[in-house]
């Protein structure tokens, strides 16, 4: 045998043990911890989310899955720290539309890309958003909203400039040719508040931040924005019901990876992902604070998230948000 043949082989050799390696990892995944990033501090939806799904997929896993809060900028900081991370299935991210879809959108300086630095591992839970109005406000249904919002511009509470509650009343604002004033506030907790004493008019927010106002009867649900009415608010609406037709603002919670995570690691963890979802407990619980579990595979959620980013950067553009 020449040099020439032998050095040829032994490169063969050496590539297909290089090319191996992945595949072997893949086959041994999880052999150790699993940190679970969530960027936002704890006691949120987000973290609520992280929190009721740890210990069953840890069980199925069979590995310990640790939930780290990476607080800061917007929910941006943690999910950059992901972003960087070794794409080996052991650093995750709870991700969600605040941070996966609306930041990118708004955000003027941020150093992840949703679609070239994460794969959208799976679905967790989906929580429509509801138009509430303040107990002061003179409406009562949706066409008097609109009717009163051409008397003049209605004020319309956010969690802030460039949230996600901020991009549907944009988004509604354009589809539905209304006149509304946005009023940022710091956070859902203190626009709820004035939203309890009217001195704002109206919000749209997470069903599961405003559905004990509703039921009480502190707010009135004049629309839900989810396709589909929600089973919690079997009255309420859709906004495509009444005439907005293709209106959709929810949020989501998913799992997330680094790009560049082995095939094989992604489907490890969605297929645990979609048992550990599969819980009683753990469906009840999501469904007792007003969220769905979504039943998606893994390129449905792919394919949702990559669309929702782009529908909210057109909103953003659109409304001229930018975030520094």
């Amino acid at each position: 045998m020449t040099k020439l043949k032998v050095r040829a082989l032994l490169t063969a050799s050496l590539l297909a043990a290089v090319g191996a390696i992945p595949l072997a990892a893949a086959q041994d995944f999880p052999n150790h911890p699993i940190k679970l990033v969530v960027p936002w501090p704890p006691g949120g939806n987000v973290d609520f989310t992280a929190r009721t799904v740890q210990p069953t997929l840890a069980e199925v896993l069979g590995q310990q899955v640790i939930v780290e809060n990476r607080a800061g900028a917007g929910g941006t900081i943690g999910s950059a720290q992901v972003a960087k991370s070794s794409p080996d299935g052991y650093t995750l991210l709870l991700g969600s539309s605040g941070t996966i879809s609306a930041a990118p959108a708004v955000f003027k300086n941020i150093s992840y890309d949703p679609a070239r630095d994460f794969i959208a591992v799976g679905a967790i839970q989906y929580v429509p958003m509801v138009l509430t109005v303040a107990p002061k406000t003179p409406v009562a249904n949706w066409a008097e909203f609109v009717a009163y919002s051409k008397t003049k511009p209605i004020s319309v509470a956010s969690a802030g400039n460039g949230s996600s509650n901020h991009l549907a009343m944009e988004l509604l604002m354009r589809q539905a040719k209304l006149s509304l004033v946005h009023v940022p506030y710091k956070g859902s907790g203190p626009a709820i508040t004035d939203l309890l004493g009217s001195q704002v008019e109206a919000m749209v927010d997470q069903l599961t931040a405003s559905i004990e106002h509703i039921r009480n009867g502190k707010l009135k649900a004049l629309a839900v924005t989810s396709l589909a009415r929600s089973p919690l608010l079997p009255n309420v609406p859709t906004l495509d019901e009444l005439g907005v037709k293709g209106y959709e603002a929810g949020t989501y919670t998913g799992l997330f990876a680094p790009a560049g995570t082995p095939p094989a690691v992604v489907a490890r963890l969605h297929g645990a992902l979609r048992q550990a979802l599969s819980n009683a407990s753990v469906r009840e619980r999501y469904r007792n604070a007003g969220a769905d579990v979504w039943e998606m595979s893994q390129a449905e959620f792919d394919a949702y998230v990559r669309g929702d980013v782009e529908k909210w950067k057109k909103v953003a553009r659109e409304a001229n948000i930018v975030v520094d």
